[in-house]
């Protein structure tokens, strides 16, 4: 008797477990336009089906024992019914067909279907329980049955070079390999003490953004959102993975992880990847189930850059590759995590990147599209799968993809804001390889504003507690970072140019002491240096206090020293006395001495052009205006990050569209922060 892979002996235990289901099922549709031969291509998949035994082999048992039986070709010879639909019939058909449920000890774990929309339009439905296929084996498999279907369209059969090995031989040969774990030579017991240290104290949930509470047994149901990147993000996120010498797998995978750390998943991110399990070539053109499935723990503590992250998941994911031949399923026997029918042991997250060459998919005179056919179950909470598309010239073409998630816990809107999420993500780390992980914008605009008016009704008035402006700031640039945000004479900034330019200043204040309630003094005329300014002292985290360029220095003196301003924002112009001591700075924004020039461009080597992920609560301050004084003393009136948010909310600027706003005001005795709003 030929006994079951390692992968293979869960799905069998599952099925005995459960019953015939369609958990496993993977379903392949091709929407076929223009002349069809019915009967050639039954005849093809007749061909294809004999020529790999894994299509024909059923799981029966003795003993309690599976082992795999292969049936004759003839035993095994698939039916092709053509079933009669039209367009609004066929999704429901689809979906029908997908959902069936193989058993598996006397069905052989593929069926054909072919539904018929006109005489030249029909789409072919291929079902294969994953038992017997995995993703990898949809080249080889599609690969074999158009060559088959071409050569049978002759009226002949293909002539396809003879298989090396089958999936048995494989079977045999793994086990073969593996050895003993009881022999500490052996490479399981190598790789297992591996995964043992690897592994030790992951948590036994990952704590995702669900929209209700698990139940107490996983249903299995699920949902599919597909999404599509387009070619700019996939050539950024390419060329970051060159530049630091990782895959693009590997860069989605950071990415991921600082999406769900973000969302509130700690910094223990334990994502599941799969492998083609195909470490020898003779295995290539095989179809059958050589996937394992490796656990990326991913450590986001400490607050680090993106490029420190993406170098700590590189270095364990080339260390799981090297040990990659553990099967899952023995890994979990082996750690024996604490069990729950409602989750999937060591990992809730699944991530793929298909990057296998895409294969002709054209016959004369037919024109051959995939077609969606899901099963309506999820193996896991969340299931990403990004496919990598090529353009003509052969470069990146972007990034297609689909999240199949479980419906126990997550509804489809929830799941298409993520997606979302995952994208604004990805966009910040391709423009700030370097920014700490706190400055990666998560949220949009319009889901901010949302969020900030919550319980708020229909008025608006007084602080909005945990306010954040920066942040509203900075998802607006994520939004439209090439939108105009400052215009005036003879210049245009746009949002993306204005935040580098912003975060530039932010980081030489920082390096002056500036932080969280402490008061920066601005003393600039109108223009885009001033909303460099005010941008870069409250991304810092301080209190800006305007200086009104017409006020005598007694007056500026008398602010300064109120205010306890150590640091003034200047054209460099000149420096401010305080008492007998004078002022830090100024710190210049643009012209002789600056870290950028007039446009807004990092100059002479400068870096730090990314988000410093500072965040003051609503009630912190904004800035500080002082009265005119004409009654008596001037008094300075603190305005707080609230406040700014709560006028902003109130005007309709937060995720709204604002042509224009015109900077009019003395800057010194109104709410000057209106500029920063307007998209």
């Amino acid at each position: 008797m030929i006994p079951l892979s390692f992968a293979q002996r869960r799905l069998w235990f599952l099925h005995r477990l459960e019953g015939p289901s369609a958990t496993y099922n993977m379903p392949w549709a091709l929407r076929l336009r223009g002349r069809l031969d019915v009967e050639a291509l039954r005849a093809a998949l007749a061909d294809v089906i004999e020529r790999h035994e894994s299509l024909r082999t059923v799981f029966p048992e003795t003993d309690g024992e599976p082992y795999q039986h292969i049936l004759e070709p003839d035993e095994a010879r698939p039916e092709l019914p053509v079933v009669p639909v039209t367009e609004p019939e066929l999704r429901p058909a689809l979906d029908a067909a997908a959902r069936h449920g193989f058993d598996l000890s006397t069905e052989v774990p593929v069926r054909a279907g072919l539904f018929r929309l006109a005489d030249d339009e029909h789409v072919l439905l291929l079902l294969i329980h994953h038992i017997a296929s995995d993703g990898w084996s949809f080249a080889p498999l599609s690969r074999d049955l158009m060559t088959s279907y071409a050569a049978r369209c002759e009226g002949r059969a293909a002539e396809l070079p003879e298989l090396p090995v089958q999936y048995a031989d494989y079977t045999l040969w793994q086990q073969d390999l593996l050895g003993d774990e009881d022999d500490p030579n052996s490479l399981l017991s190598r790789q297992v003490t591996y995964w043992k240290e690897q592994l030790a104290g992951i948590p036994e949930q990952t704590a995702l953004p669900t929209d209700r509470p698990r139940p107490a047994t996983a249903s299995y149901r699920g949902d599919v959102v597909t999404f599509e990147w387009d070619a700019e993000l996939h050539r950024k996120l390419s060329e970051l993975a060159r530049a630091e010498g990782a895959s693009l797998f590997m860069v989605l995978q950071a990415g991921l992880a600082v999406l769900l750390s973000r969302l509130g998943a700690g910094d223990d991110i334990p994502i599941g990847t799969p492998v083609a399990g195909r470490t020898d070539r003779a295995l290539d053109d095989l179809v059958g189930f050589f996937v394992n499935t490796l656990v990326m723990r991913t450590d986001t503590s400490g607050n680090p850059s993106f490029r420190e992250l993406l170098g700590r998941v590189r270095e364990t994911a080339l260390a799981a590759y090297e040990n990659q031949d553990v099967p899952f399923d023995h890994l979990v026997e082996v750690l024996n995590p604490d069990r729950s029918p409602n989750h999937h042991p060591l990992f809730q997250v699944l991530l793929a990147l298909q990057n296998f060459a895409a294969q002709e998919s054209g016959q004369p005179g037919l024109d051959i599209t995939p077609e969606h056919a899901p099963t309506g179950t999820a193996r896991f909470d969340l299931y990403f799968d990004i496919t990598e598309r090529v353009e003509a010239a052969g470069g990146p073409g972007g990034l297609a993809g689909f999240v199949e998630f479980s419906t126990d816990v997550f509804d489809r809107v929830s799941v298409e804001r993520l997606v979302g999420r995952f994208e604004r993500v990805l966009w910040g780390v391709v423009g700030d390889v370097g920014g700490l992980l706190s400055g990666v914008g998560v949220l949009g605009g319009v889901e901010r504003g949302e969020l900030l008016g919550l319980g708020r009704g229909g008025e608006v008035s007084g602080a909005v507690s945990g306010g954040d402006l920066v942040e509203l700031f900075e998802a607006r640039v994520v939004d439209c970072p090439g939108g105009l945000a400052v215009v005036g004479e003879g210049f245009e900034v746009s949002y993306g140019r204005l935040n580098v330019w912003a975060n530039v200043v932010a980081r030489r204040l920082v390096g002056l002491g500036v932080g969280p309630e402490v008061a920066v003094g601005v003393r600039l005329g109108r223009g885009v240096e001033f909303v460099v300014a005010v941008l870069a002292v409250l991304k810092a985290g301080g209190v800006y206090v305007p200086l009104d360029e017409r006020w005598p220095e007694a007056r500026v003196a008398s602010v300064l020293a109120e205010t306890g301003v150590g640091v003034v924002v200047g054209d460099g112009a000149g420096d401010f006395v305080v008492g007998p001591e004078p002022v830090a700075g100024p710190v210049v924004v643009s012209g002789a001495g600056s870290d950028v020039d007039s446009a807004g461009g990092v100059v002479d080597g400068v870096v730090g052009g990314g988000n410093l992920g500072v965040v003051v609560g609503g009630e912190g301050l904004a800035y500080v205006m002082f009265t005119s004084g004409s009654s008596g003393v001037p008094k300075g009136v603190g305005v707080t990050r609230g406040d700014v948010v709560g006028l902003a909310l109130d005007s309709g600027w937060v995720g709204g569209v604002v042509e224009r706003v015109l900077l009019h005001s003395p800057f010194a005795f109104d709410a000057s922060t209106f500029e920063l709003w307007g998209p």
